[in-house]
């Protein structure tokens, strides 16, 4: 694009871009960001296979589908955005583990710069707004304080 203000690639972003790439560009970069793209793919697809195996999560009135790529909070299909899906199937496919925002970023957006790790607050924001029962104590994602963001193991 030749849309190159700083806000016009965070909404790129922030609406589910993979990627934002302005003009002009040199063919390095956009191979290296194609590259970054396969790479974040491949990880998340050995998660899939690896951690992630279960068609299904279920955790105390959360089911994340896998396969039809759906969640159903207390037996109500709640509609997410990919990137929130990615982002929900990643944390859950881990409970307990903590992510920071840099490695949400890069697996979930494949970027692997710092400067947009807004967007992870924000996408783990709008997320919250539509599984969690209660923002100010959330039950599913939780803040790990000064590193980012877990699953709750405890469900």
């Amino acid at each position: 694009t030749a849309r190159s203000e700083e806000i016009d690639k965070i909404l790129g972003l922030e609406m589910g871009a993979d990627d934002y790439l302005t003009k002009p560009f040199s063919v390095r970069e956009f191979v290296a960001r194609v590259k970054a793209i396969m790479r974040r793919t491949r990880i998340l697809q050995n998660n899939s296979s690896e951690s992630l195996s279960p068609k299904q999560l279920s955790f105390e009135g959360l089911i994340i589908d896998l396969d039809k790529r759906a969640v159903l909070v207390k037996n109500k299909r709640v509609e997410l955005s990919p990137k929130e899906f990615d982002l929900l199937s990643l944390l859950a496919g881990h409970p307990g583990k903590s992510f920071n925002r840099g490695s949400l970023l890069n697996l979930v957006w494949g970027y692997d710069f710092e400067g947009y790790e807004h967007t992870v607050n924000s996408h783990i924001n709008r997320l919250r707004r539509k599984i969690e029962p209660d923002m100010g104590e959330p039950t599913y994602i939780l803040t790990t304080w000064g590193v980012g963001y877990r699953f709750n193991e405890n469900l």
